[in-house]
């Protein structure tokens, strides 16, 4: 198989076939980072689309001694944080009484509410990119330092504070959701039904 860095040499002398490989190549690699980080399919889809653009009228600058695939994630990431960024912006400008209503910030379409999601939504946006890249498409620590132009321990400083974010979130929701506090709610609620007409009759006498 073609090297990932050939491609690009092929791409930065406009060869639509070999781009066409590397899209093929990474498409859904970059696809499943971006769903990760935007929580959107599409604007996952748009910032993908975004990405190879630039790959292709950037590709004449690819220099053979760089990873294609740190070059991919990084114009990827970017482009995330860009987004991330424009929504921050709309959900400032949006009305109050939209807000207040929760209403969604318009053509947009979020994936899932699962408890996941939720989670990586408190996680900081530095570290949410690195734990997609990590765990969605599988980067070492070396990897993502290069893709975010970060120290190694900088990489394991921010994942070791996004995994205990995500732990502190998903571990609260199952005690929030588990049997013995239903149960025990559920109890509480009878309990105080049966007391009721007890306290009533006492009242009365």
């Amino acid at each position: 198989m073609e090297s990932d860095r050939a491609l690009m040499t092929r791409v930065g002398r406009r060869d639509e076939e070999a781009f066409t490989l590397l899209v093929q190549r990474y498409g859904g690699r970059l696809l499943s980072v971006a769903r990760r980080l935007l929580r959107s399919n599409e604007d996952a889809e748009d910032a993908v689309q975004r990405t190879f653009y630039q790959v292709y009228t950037a590709a004449g600058g690819y220099r053979p001694e760089w990873a294609a695939s740190t070059w991919l994630y990084r114009i990827l990431t970017n482009i995330c944080i860009d987004e991330m960024r424009r929504r921050r912006t709309r959900a400032r400008e949006l009305p109050a009484t939209l807000r207040a209503a929760g209403a969604p910030a318009p053509g947009r379409h979020p994936i899932g509410g699962i408890d996941l999601e939720r989670a990586l939504a408190r996680v900081p946006r530095e570290a949410r990119i690195l734990v997609a890249l990590r765990y969605v498409d599988g980067l070492s620590y070396s990897e993502l330092a290069r893709v975010r132009g970060i120290s190694v321990n900088t990489v394991k400083s921010q994942l070791r504070r996004a995994k205990g974010i995500l732990r502190a979130g998903l571990s609260g929701r199952a005690r929030q959701g588990s049997p013995g506090a239903r149960g025990a709610a559920v109890s509480a609620r009878r309990g105080a039904g049966r007391a009721r007409p007890g306290a009533a009759r006492g009242g009365g006498r």
